[in-house]
């Protein structure tokens, strides 16, 4: 599936990923590949993605919100 995580200022990753984990308003969750269409706000936290290599990264955010459409996924954090 494809991630795209965007700022005011820049766009901190856009790629193919196998995993993301995301700080939700309500608790942590996370995505895999063919998930259901769904928007929600982010809370301050990080973001951890796993590559199709199976490399995690962490990406620090201040808050945003997400979009998950057609195997897509769209951060966009301030």
């Amino acid at each position: 599936m494809h991630l795209d995580i965007i700022t005011p200022d820049s766009t901190l990753f856009s790629g193919e990923v196998t995993l993301v984990q995301l700080p939700g308003k309500d608790g942590s969750f996370e995505i895999l590949s063919q998930h259901a269409p769904l928007l929600s706000v982010l809370k301050p936290g990080q973001i951890r993605i796993v590559d199709k290599a199976k490399l995690e990264t962490l990406f620090p955010i201040n808050g945003g919100v997400v979009e998950v459409k057609h195997n897509k996924i769209l951060v966009l954090s301030e």
